[in-house]
């Protein structure tokens, strides 16, 4: 049997481990060709169980994009399917489903993620690109998780909330495509202490970054060594100049490029970070010529330093573009629910976070697929919608597999448009008042013993 039938014969025996275990519609791009070779590659050896590592990975993706995301919505849904499709109806404790959770490769779900972010990107169109080249967007934000001793010893809660009312913390940095939304890489670390800053998660992640990209990203990001880094990989950078640098530019210096726009030469930093080993130091260059420009009312400083190349207004263009990183984090914390985490232990935290990641790049990839069909940019459609969407079409389970159904889906993702947020500026302030509640300033056990509720010194459970 030559490869291409052996390819073709894993292929249709994975659609039907699919079909036959109740998996999840939207998940069947996992056995897609885009997909196929990192699943077969990434799915462990397993027995025949109620949860084999495909289902599990599919039930804990949907409990990811659904408004509950109770572990016992996921067995619910799961035992009805098999009603459904006339199997006998599992077991609607939750016991099973969490060590199946459990069992799960953490590696493989973060190898799945990367994976479709890189097919994703790998079948984009021409004019989703920037000049024809890839545009990278990279930022940071922090996430929530529960109350317990294990998270807070990973992940400590900030040192300005008293011990018991507060929640540990991570912090998660992102590397997203501008043309197609999708999650290229992603670091989590602490959100204090060594080893958690996002330029040392940055440099874990540089890997992803392929030459001829372009990486875009905000004023904490352009220090020599980065930059540096970015020349050997054959990367450009667009950022924003850190705040007290860009009050200090003086555009009379360096070479004039036009009105506000100059290049100038950085000077190698006399003192060797941590990080860096003393040969990679001395491979450093001494100097590094690199672009400043004032556009938009921000100083942005770039390796585009040819001005006939790059023109000003098209590096202000490109900057402005900074911002979708900001609506994809949104996405991803607010629309999928991920700004708190609900897993109980550092391991497991980690992995759900992946989950999420794999669900949101999965959306995506159906988007993608929406606009190619649509003719428009992936950007334009609606990521809130498609996902509702895609939430009603698995939960109608096999009645809607078809092709032609999937069809129709793509055509109704497509007919929701986002609005212009061209120059859009609001205020970071809300509106809707939170109900008048006080804040909780000591252990939840605690304020339970003086309302009397429990005797001092009893087993306490938290629910923090």
């Amino acid at each position: 049997m030559d490869r291409n039938a052996l390819v073709r014969t894993r292929q249709q025996r994975l659609v039907k481990q699919l079909a036959s275990s109740s998996t999840a519609a939207f998940v069947q791009l996992l056995s897609g060709p885009q997909l196929f070779e990192a699943v077969q590659s990434q799915l462990p050896r397993h027995r025949q169980r109620v949860y084999p590592p495909l289902q599990t990975l599919s039930m804990f993706v949907t409990q990811a994009l659904s408004a509950d995301g109770a572990c016992q919505q996921a067995v619910n849904a799961v035992s009805l399917q098999r009603i459904g499709a006339g199997q006998a109806p599992c077991s609607t404790r939750t016991g099973g489903y969490c060590q199946a959770r459990e069992r799960l490769d953490t590696q493989m779900v973060s190898t799945l993620t990367r994976r479709a972010g890189e097919a994703l990107c790998g079948a984009a169109q021409s004019r989703w690109r920037w000049r024809g080249r890839r545009v990278c967007i990279v930022d940071g934000t922090t996430l929530r998780m529960p109350d317990t001793a294990a998270n807070q010893a990973a992940f400590p809660q900030p040192r300005t909330q008293a011990p018991g009312v507060g929640f540990p913390i991570c912090r998660l940095l992102v590397l997203m495509c501008l043309g197609t939304a999708a999650l290229l890489d992603a670091a989590i670390g602490r959100y204090k202490g060594k080893g958690g800053d996002e330029h040392t998660l940055l440099r874990s992640i540089l890997h992803a970054l392929q030459r001829e990209d372009v990486l875009l990203g905000d004023a904490l990001y352009p220090s020599y060594w980065l930059l540096w880094l970015l020349q050997e990989l054959g990367v450009d950078a667009v950022f924003e100049q850190h705040g007290a640098r860009a009050l200090s530019t003086d555009f009379r210096r360096g070479k004039r490029l036009g009105t506000r726009d100059h290049l100038i030469v950085l000077s190698k930093p006399l003192r060797r970070p941590e990080w860096m080993s003393a040969q990679q130091y001395e491979r450093v260059p001494e100097q590094l010529p690199v672009r400043e420009l004032r556009a938009g009312g921000k100083t942005l400083v770039t390796t585009l330093v040819c001005p006939k190349q790059t023109s000003k207004g098209e590096l202000k263009a490109l900057y402005r573009c900074r911002w979708h990183v900001e609506l994809d984090l949104r996405s991803i914390k607010s629309t999928l629910g991920m700004h708190m985490l609900s897993c109980r232990s550092p391991q497991m935290v980690i992995k759900e976070i992946w989950v999420y990641l794999l669900g949101y790049n999965l959306i995506r990839m159906i988007m993608a697929k929406a606009a190619a069909l649509a003719d428009v940019l992936p950007r334009q459609l609606s990521f809130k919608h498609a996902v509702q969407l895609c939430n009603v079409w698995t939960s109608r389970g096999r009645e809607l597999w078809s092709e032609q159904h999937f069809a129709q889906l793509l055509v109704l993702i497509a007919q929701q448009r986002v609005g212009q947020r061209s120059g859009r500026i609001e205020p970071r302030a809300i509106k809707r008042r939170p109900l008048a509640y006080p804040l909780l300033t000591t252990p939840r056990g605690q304020a339970k013993v003086k309302l009397g509720v429990c005797r001092p010194g009893a087993s306490l459970t938290k629910y923090h």
